[in-house]
């Protein structure tokens, strides 16, 4: 089977640099034969953004603020004058405060803790709630969670509640937009080298470990993660909705390190 997006139009919204998981799966997408368009957040990431959007022939790029109203409002009204429908929407947005993203969760402070379900966990829901009428023939919206939603990982702390959150968020959404053809999955990579990933506490132990313990011996690529979201916003992906997807080399199904590395 030769899997096609041509046609499809999306919006990929997280895009820090050229080692994102979202410019991954933006760059599979555009190889695979989608239209794209970009959201960025302030002057400095928007100048990272413009070669990488240019690169795949794309000249649409909206600064947008997930906490704003008026951002989001702004910027899919630009999508909606700009296209007659939208296909599909990456959402590879999260944050949390740094220094909180090291020791135990108990030091998480209140403030940060509204902040981080905020941008990582309400922002796809009022992103959906956005996306969801100009989806006029069904659609895909998709999300990047983290195993750390569901097994203690060090130093993870209140993003791996944000994250548990996400993925409840997913399958509830999935519901309530099943009836209209649009699909809503997370895809959940293992540790990758990026800008978001290099802010946890630990994170080049974190990414060693994994490495050498995933049964298919190293961590996720960007080109294995944006195959992934490929698949899922194609019409082969035309029957899986409300999944969290591990695209983590199997990591997730051991028990304990592999036995050399015990």
């Amino acid at each position: 089977m030769t899997i096609s997006l041509n046609g499809k139009r999306g919006l990929i919204m997280g895009v820090a640099n050229e080692r994102s998981i979202a410019w991954g799966i933006a760059k599979a997408c555009a190889e695979a034969g989608a239209e794209l368009a970009f959201t960025y957040q302030g002057e400095a990431f928007g100048k990272r953004l413009e070669p990488l959007a240019a690169s795949v022939g794309s000249d649409f790029m909206v600064d947008v603020d997930v906490t704003d109203e008026a951002s989001l409002d702004a910027a899919f009204d630009a999508l909606g004058q700009r296209w007659d429908r939208l296909d599909f929407v990456v959402h590879a947005i999260a944050y949390s405060d740094k220094s909180e993203l090291q020791g135990r969760i108990l030091n998480t402070t209140r403030d940060n803790f509204k902040n981080s379900m905020d941008i990582s966990v309400f922002s796809f829901i009022d992103v959906a709630r956005r996306a969801q009428p100009l989806m006029t023939e069904g659609g895909t919206l998709l999300t990047m969670t983290y195993m750390g939603s569901n097994r203690v990982t060090p130093n993870y702390n209140v993003m791996g509640v944000a994250k548990a959150a996400l993925e409840s968020a997913t399958r509830y959404l999935a519901n309530d937009l099943g009836p209209e053809g649009i699909r809503v999955n997370a895809v959940s990579p293992g540790p990758m080298k990026t800008l978001a990933g290099a802010a946890i506490g630990g994170a080049r132990k974190t990414y060693k470990h994994t490495d050498q313990n995933a049964p298919l011996g190293g961590n996720a690529t960007l080109e294995a993660v944006g195959g992934t979201a490929v698949w899922l916003i194609s019409d082969a992906g035309a029957c899986t909705t409300g999944e969290v997807v591990r695209v983590d080399g199997g990591f997730h199904v051991l028990g304990m390190p592999q036995y050399d590395n015990l």
